[in-house]
């Protein structure tokens, strides 16, 4: 899980009175993508009936996708991005109707960098679940309302294959490169396992070959935070007037999840023992800094996503072990035949090296041994957002001939 967006990765900084009354106002009931909203940059893949790994039926498939690039004539050149848990499909682009924030990769991907879309025909779906226009809980059913907490329970397999069948209605039969950080990276070492003829380089940045029991227990304070809500309502909330939604319960889950995205080291040097205001927090009604900005990045969070995908995207990441099935992790990350490059933060606290080194000795194709490249970093899980230097680096060795 990680902020996802340019706005919220920047390094962290005390909240101003500017910052505020950006929040002025009640929050949505949710801050999904709704049809009807501006479509700004994306395409839409309506891809048939699709069956869950728990035998659940949605009568229509749909996926959410933005492009750069051009395909070549046989279909070699394409890659395709995967984001994480809050992340969506807008990796390059200004801040618009449709997109309520700036493209989260921006360093990264485009003409010349890293990932060089002159060269390269880059794809980067909204994943199954996900409230930025593909199919989710926010969605609308065949019925005319919202699925709501109808909407299935998913797994991390059934989000790639979601992409396998988007990849399929493309004309794409096999990956140039398959690429993607944090959940981005669950579905990426998952399709290099699950379909390694379809995979030609892998790129796995700050993501477990599991969910830890430290991870999935992290998780579950979030979910109940929100279905505590009052306003939650079992999930079917969708049509409560502003400010009457979970809003709260969602934003305390944002701030909770906040404290496993940044490295400690940063939040001590930027915030130390700061006041937010010159009244005194000790006793006297006062916030420390550090408070305001938690509670400021919680409730802007609320104005761009929903509740019932955090709960679903959750369980879907707590569903990921690349072993499961397979003889264990070892068995399943000798599967892969990828050129293969996995990179890891040191001072990630969601999801430590030690998950990254063993995908990096369990893969036998990567371009550096046994052991994943190591950032050194102050911005924790982040990092991989925002240290796109070194990161750009490491993934023109991927892409190399």
């Amino acid at each position: 899980m990680d902020w996802q967006i340019s706005e919220d990765t920047v390094p962290s900084a005390p909240v101003t009175e500017a910052d505020t009354r950006l929040m002025a106002g009640r929050p949505p009931a949710t801050g999904a993508w709704q049809d009807g909203d501006p479509v700004g940059n994306r395409h839409f893949a309506w891809l048939g009936a699709f069956t869950t790994e728990r035998g659940d039926t949605l009568p229509q498939l749909r996926l959410a996708y933005e492009t750069w690039g051009e395909l070549n004539a046989d279909g070699s050149n394409a890659v395709l991005i995967l984001h994480a848990f809050t992340g969506d499909s807008h990796v390059i682009g200004e801040a618009g109707p449709g997109h309520p924030t700036a493209g989260w990769w921006e360093d990264i991907v485009g003409p010349g960098k890293a990932i060089d879309t002159d060269e390269l025909f880059v794809v980067a779906p909204n994943i199954l679940g996900g409230c930025q226009g593909s199919l989710g809980p926010a969605s609308i059913h065949p019925d005319g309302d919202h699925w709501a907490s109808r909407f299935p329970y998913v797994t991390t397999r059934d989000q790639v294959d979601a992409q396998r069948v988007l990849a399929d209605h493309l004309g794409i039969g096999a990956w140039h490169a398959v690429i993607g950080g944090s959940m981005g990276g669950m579905h990426a070492i998952e399709w290099a396992v699950t379909h390694p003829e379809r995979v030609a380089r892998l790129g796995v940045i700050a993501a477990p070959p599991y969910n830890t029991a430290d991870q999935i227990a992290l998780n579950s304070t979030q979910l109940e935070a929100i279905q505590i809500d009052p306003g939650f309502a079992g999930g079917d909330f969708y049509e409560a007037d502003p400010g009457e939604g979970p809003h709260r319960g969602l934003a305390l889950a944002r701030r909770m999840a906040m404290l496993n995205y940044r490295g400690i080291v940063e939040l001590n040097k930027r915030f130390q023992r700061s006041w937010q205001s010159g009244v005194s927090p000790l006793g006297h009604g006062g916030r420390f800094a550090v408070e305001s900005y938690l509670d400021f990045h919680g409730n802007k969070f609320t104005r761009r996503f929903d509740a019932n995908t955090y709960i679903r995207l959750v369980e879907a990441m707590d569903s990921h072990d690349v072993g499961r099935d397979r003889g264990g992790v070892e068995d399943a990350l000798a599967r892969v035949t990828a050129r293969t490059l996995v990179v890891g933060i040191d001072t990630d606290r969601l999801f430590p090296i030690e998950g990254q080194h063993r995908i990096a000795r369990g893969v036998s194709t990567t371009i550096h041994g046994d052991d994943a490249i190591v950032i050194t970093s102050d911005f924790g899980h982040d990092g991989f957002l925002i240290e796109t230097d070194v990161l750009g680096h490491h993934l023109r060795t991927l892409m190399a001939e």
